[in-house]
């Protein structure tokens, strides 16, 4: 499985930059906050990891 560590460092620091918590992020996706957590510090990268990041990615034009 490829590396998701380039597209987690986008979407993290894009939410630095525009002041968006960790948990706005999860109620948007109907998730928990340690659930986008995980998955934004590659503690998790399972499939539904990689598929989370590249839909955060897609969503929000990144």
């Amino acid at each position: 499985m490829p590396s998701t560590q380039p597209g987690r460092e986008l979407v993290t620091n894009y939410l630095k930059d525009n002041g968006i918590k960790v948990t706005d992020l999860a109620k948007m996706y109907g998730m928990t906050k340690q659930e986008v957590s995980n998955y934004l510090t590659g503690t998790k990268t399972n499939p539904a990891a990689n598929q989370f990041i590249l839909k955060v990615i897609r969503d929000f034009k990144i």
